[in-house]
C-alpha cells in the first residue's frame, strides 16, 4: 500500500483560535494596563504637593511644640521663684509680728530718750561751762548760743568800733524818729540798741587772754568810754572790763554817723590795732565835721564811705557785724568789699543773737 506524503500538522484551526484569543486578551490587557499608567502618572503631581503640604505642616506643628515646651520651662522657673518670695514675704510677715508682740511701750521709749537728752544737755552744759573758764570775760546768750561763724577772734591789739548814732535806736527810719522823741530810758532800752550792746559784750568776753582792747562809741566822733582815748587796755583787768560795758550800756544813741572819724581813731594809737569790729547799721552819714544837710542820698554815702575807708591802717583786717537799716540798699556790698579787700569778714548776725 502506498503511503501518503500528507505530514499531519500539530497546528489544528482549533488551535489556532485558541492562540487567537489569546493575543486578543494580551492586546487587551495591555490596553488597560497602558491606561491604568496614563492616570496613575497624571495623578502623581497633585499628591506630591499634598505630601509637601502636610511636611510643612509637621514642622511648623514641631517647632510650636518646640517653643511651648520652652514657655511650659519658663512658667515653672517663675512658679519657682514666686513660691520662693512668696516664702520670703511669709516669713517676714512673721517675723515683724512677733517683733510688734514683744515691743516695748511707747511711753517707755519716750521716758529713756528724754533722760537721755537730759543726760546729753548737761554734758554739754559742763563742757560750756569749762570752756568759758578761759574767757576774759563770762557770757552766755539765749540758749547758749556761743558761736558765729566766720569772725576772725584773735589779735594782741583789738579795737571795737560800736556805732552810737541814732539810727541804732531801730531798723526803720519811722521806728528812729518815733524813738527819738523818747526819754533816755528808752533810748536805752530800744531793742537794737541792746543787740548791738550784747554783740559787744560778746566780743569782749572772746578776746584771747594775754590781748590787749580798746572799745570806742562813735555817731559824729569817736572816743573811748572810759576816756582812756589812745591807749590799750589789759583784757586781764575783769574790773575793767565790766566798767567798759558799764559805760557802754548807759550810752545814749543819737546823732549822724561819721565813720571816717571812726577809723581814723585806729591812727591814734602808738601800737597801731592788728584786728578791728565794726559793729554798725548802714553806710555814714557825716565826713569829719557835722553838715546842715537834713537830706543826704544813697550816692552821697557811698562818698563819704569812700574816704572814710581812705584813712584805714595798712594791713589790719576789718571785721563788720551789720544790723541792716531799710532805706540802705548799698551799705551790705560796701562793707562786703571792704572787709574783702582787708581780709575781715562781714555777718549780719539774727535779731536773737548772741
Amino acid at each position: 500500500m502506498r503511503k501518503s506524503k500528507h505530514r499531519v500538522s500539530a497546528f489544528s484551526l482549533s488551535f489556532l483560535d485558541i492562540m487567537a484569543c489569546g493575543f486578543g486578551a494580551v492586546t487587551l490587557l495591555f490596553l488597560i494596563l497602558k491606561h491604568d499608567a496614563n492616570a496613575i502618572a497624571t495623578a502623581q503631581p497633585d499628591q506630591a504637593a499634598e505630601v509637601n503640604l502636610l511636611q510643612v505642616d509637621i514642622r511648623e506643628g514641631e517647632a510650636e511644640l518646640v517653643a511651648l515646651n520652652n514657655s511650659l520651662a519658663e512658667m515653672e522657673k517663675r512658679l519657682v521663684e514666686a513660691q520662693g518670695l512668696s516664702s520670703r514675704v511669709l516669713k517676714e510677715i512673721d517675723d515683724t509680728r512677733r517683733e510688734l508682740s514683744i515691743q516695748k511701750d511707747p511711753e517707755q521709749d519716750i521716758s529713756l530718750l528724754r533722760k537721755q537728752v537730759e543726760e546729753l544737755e548737761q554734758e554739754n552744759a559742763k563742757l560750756l561751762e569749762e570752756g568759758n573758764a578761759n574767757n576774759v570775760r563770762r557770757f552766755v546768750g539765749q540758749g547758749q548760743r556761743q558761736y558765729l561763724t566766720g569772725l576772725k577772734l584773735g589779735g594782741k591789739r583789738v579795737l571795737i568800733l560800736v556805732d552810737g548814732s541814732a539810727s541804732m535806736l531801730s531798723d526803720s527810719l519811722i521806728n528812729v524818729i518815733r524813738t527819738r522823741n523818747m526819754n533816755d530810758t528808752a533810748k536805752r532800752n530800744a531793742d537794737k540798741w541792746r543787740r548791738a550792746v550784747r554783740t559787744t559784750e560778746w566780743l569782749v568776753a572772746q578776746l584771747p587772754p594775754d590781748s590787749r582792747y580798746q572799745v570806742y562809741v562813735f555817731n559824729t566822733e569817736a572816743k573811748a568810754l572810759t576816756g582812756d582815748t589812745g591807749q590799750w587796755r589789759d583784757t586781764a583787768d575783769r574790773q575793767g572790763l565790766d566798767k567798759v560795758m558799764q559805760q557802754l550800756s548807759r550810752h545814749v544813741p543819737t546823732g549822724g554817723t561819721s565813720l571816717i572819724n571812726a577809723f581814723d581813731a585806729a591812727n591814734g594809737f602808738s601800737g597801731k590795732p592788728d584786728n578791728l569790729f565794726l559793729i554798725t547799721d548802714g553806710l555814714p552819714t557825716q565826713g569829719r565835721k557835722p553838715s546842715g544837710d537834713r537830706i543826704i542820698s544813697g550816692r552821697d554815702r557811698l562818698k563819704l564811705f569812700a574816704k572814710a575807708v581812705e584813712v584805714i591802717p595798712k594791713r589790719m583786717p576789718v571785721n563788720v557785724l551789720l544790723f541792716p537799716m531799710e532805706g540802705d540798699p548799698f551799705a551790705a556790698a560796701s562793707f562786703w568789699q571792704l572787709a574783702l579787700n582787708t581780709e575781715g569778714s562781714l555777718l549780719s548776725p539774727s535779731r536773737d543773737w548772741p
